[in-house]
Formats: structure tokens, sequence, C-alpha cells
């Protein structure tokens, strides 16, 4: 086993763990960006079922089950579109990365499957006063379109220049 030599003082521990293509192979860096997307959707899908905060336990003047946080609705309305774009994401790499992969239809069906869970818990929890529920389709969509808007450009660009 190969031993690391220490980052001196004047050594940018930012450069030394930098990606570098000639050392690394894209099956390794493919495993990694798996984990840590990963772990990405995990949190943020677990930050939409369970919202900072939690959720009202006693209906004194409130309605039980909904997002304590939900009663900021501006730092909600942030919270609830930066998760859910963090989310889809997380998802659109983890498909990327692992299409063609044995069992990838079933991927797919479980992906989608976690999604409409993660939506349906988020209107779940947030109160029915409190937020217009298109914001939050429309970001889940930012990821795909805008990936899908970049292969037409790439795709147009090559008819272009051939």
């Amino acid at each position: 086993m190969a031993t690391i030599p220490p980052i001196g003082r004047g050594k940018n521990w930012y450069k030394y763990f930098q990606f570098d293509e000639q050392n690394e192979t894209p099956t390794e860096i493919r495993n990694i960006l798996l984990i840590i997307f990963t772990l990405i959707a995990a949190v943020t899908f677990q930050a939409g079922v369970n919202p900072p905060g939690g959720i009202w336990q006693d209906d004194k003047g409130h309605i039980p089950g909904t997002a304590i946080y939900a009663s900021q609705k501006k730092f909600y309305y942030v919270f609830l579109i930066a998760n859910t774009l963090a989310f889809s994401y997380a998802i659109l790499v983890i498909l990327s990365l692992t299409h063609k992969f044995p069992f990838h239809f079933e991927l797919w069906v479980a992906t989608i499957s976690m999604a409409v869970t993660y939506v349906s818990a988020i209107f779940a929890v947030t109160p029915k006063e409190a937020f217009k529920f298109r914001f939050i389709l429309i970001t889940a969509l930012v990821p795909f379109v805008v990936r899908l808007g970049i292969h037409i450009f790439h795709v147009c660009y090559r008819k272009i220049v051939n």
C-alpha cells in the first residue's frame, strides 16, 4: 500500500486532491460520483419528508402534520425550491451515470417512485394556503429541461459544423 506524503504548509491542498485525468479511471470517477449524488439524494429526500423544525403535533392554532417551518413562508419557499432542485439534479446524475446498467428499467421505476413519494410528502406537510405547488413541480423539471436543452444544442451545433 502506497503512502501519501503529507501536504506541507506551502502546498495547496485543493490542487493536491483535485481530479487527475491521467491517474484516475472513468470507472473510479463514476463510482465516486454515484456515492456523492446518492448521498445528496438521500439527504434532500429526508429534508423534504421531514422539514427543518419538524411538523406540528397538536391542533392548537395549527394543522397537525404540517411543517412548522412553513409558518415562515418566504424562507420555506427558498428551502423547498433549493431542496427540490438539489434532489432533481441528484436523480438526473444518478440516472445518467447508470445508463445501460443491468436492471436499468427497474432503476427508473424505483427512482420515479421515489420522486413521486418526495413530491407527495412535500404536499402532505405543506399547509395548502402556504404554498403554490406549481413552483415545486417546475423546479423539479429544471434539471431535466436544462440537460435536454444542452443535448439539443450539441446536436444542432454538430449539424452546423459538419
